[in-house]
């Protein structure tokens, strides 16, 4: 994994208010929580008790969709790595 990428994936996590990810026709919509040498950690739900965290590889981000929160905009824009 380049270095390139991991600091693609740190800008992603740190843009927006949430992070969303639609892969294979799921969405995935939260917070960055980690990023590892392979993966990248999504939180969603609002609780720990309705939460679920999903790690995401990166061979799984290059054909997924990456969106963020524009808060000033009130809409999701578009992440390209």
């Amino acid at each position: 994994m380049s270095e390139a990428l991991i600091n693609r994936l740190v800008e992603f996590a740190e843009s927006g208010n949430q992070q969303k990810i639609v892969l294979n026709g799921s969405s995935h919509q939260g917070w960055v929580m980690e990023i590892s040498e392979e993966a990248l950690l999504i939180s969603s739900g609002f609780a720990e008790k309705t939460g679920q965290e999903q790690w995401m590889s990166f061979a799984d981000l290059s054909t997924a969709e990456l969106y963020y929160w524009d808060n000033q905009n009130d809409q999701w824009v578009e992440f390209k790595l």
